[in-house]
């Protein structure tokens, strides 16, 4: 019963952010402890307690382009327009215009990638969180930005990350800078 369930949300999801399951029906499948011991990081995936949801987007965006040539990116794209974030900060945020962005999407995203590069200024970034959201902020920023790597990851190791693909916002074509790592 469980596993019915379980594929029913799945393909829900699916259909409704346009996004393939194929990976996860077939951990399912092949593995259902495997599954279910994974499927609670979806929910850590939501994790945000003091930033702003445009911030925790721009940094859960910067994990998955870390890690994705396109589909895991869209999702998160698709999930940032559904809670609200606006289109120009999504563009902004996919772009790399850190110029195009307001303070906060700005500071999340510069902390992300500075994390996710090992960059040596990553310490400055992180204290300018700090400095903002308190030590709360940095922690809902880390949870953002690994979970959206995360899922890429386990989809990439699966080997059903084999489709590359244009992301848009709302219909809108934008060229992704894929951050160097």
């Amino acid at each position: 019963m469980r596993k019915f369930i379980a594929r029913r949300l799945l393909r829900a999801a699916s259909k409704r952010y346009g996004y393939d399951t194929t990976y996860l029906e077939v951990m399912l499948e092949q593995s259902p402890s495997a599954f279910f011991k994974f499927a609670p990081v979806a929910k850590a995936a939501d994790y945000r307690k003091v930033v702003p949801i445009e911030a925790s987007f721009a940094a859960r965006i910067v994990g998955a382009m870390t890690e994705d040539c396109g589909p895991c990116t869209q999702l998160a794209v698709n999930m940032a327009l559904e809670a609200g974030m606006e289109q120009d900060q999504l563009e902004a945020v996919l772009r790399g215009d850190a110029n195009g962005m307001t303070p906060a999407v700005a500071l999340a995203f510069q902390f992300a990638v500075a994390v996710a590069k090992h960059a040596a200024d990553s310490d400055t970034h992180r204290d300018a969180v700090r400095d903002r959201w308190g030590e709360k902020g940095v922690i809902d920023l880390a949870m953002a930005l690994q979970m959206g790597r995360t899922f890429s990851m386990i989809k990439l190791a699966l080997g059903y990350a084999r489709e590359c693909r244009q992301v848009s916002v709302a219909g809108h074509n934008v060229d992704v800078v894929r951050q160097p790592v």
